[in-house]
């Protein structure tokens, strides 16, 4: 079953300092391997009315823990201390 993952409460600034350390660099996640582990679906990131957003979907909890291990420190090395919503999809589409 798949999982999302939606991240809130966070800059752009912030966003942008984890996609650089999690790619060794990059600008910007580009493709499902520029993620350190497997069974990423969709990323999104953007900001809206009420702040700057993240959502993931994966697919399977199992795959969305790996990430958050590997997250989980890059998170606390920019200041991130919001802990994210994490909920079964419902359904799940893609093109």
């Amino acid at each position: 079953m798949a999982v999302v993952l939606v991240h809130q409460g966070i800059t752009q600034e912030q966003y942008e300092q984890v996609v650089r350390k999690l790619t060794s660099g990059k600008e910007r996640m580009q493709s499902p391997s520029d993620w350190p582990v497997e069974g990423l679906l969709v990323h999104a990131a953007g900001q809206g009315p009420n702040g700057f957003r993240v959502v993931d979907v994966w697919e399977s909890e199992e795959s969305c823990n790996r990430f958050g291990e590997v997250l989980g420190p890059v998170l606390q090395e920019v200041g991130i201390t919001a802990e994210p919503e994490l909920y079964p999809a419902r359904a799940f589409v893609s093109a």
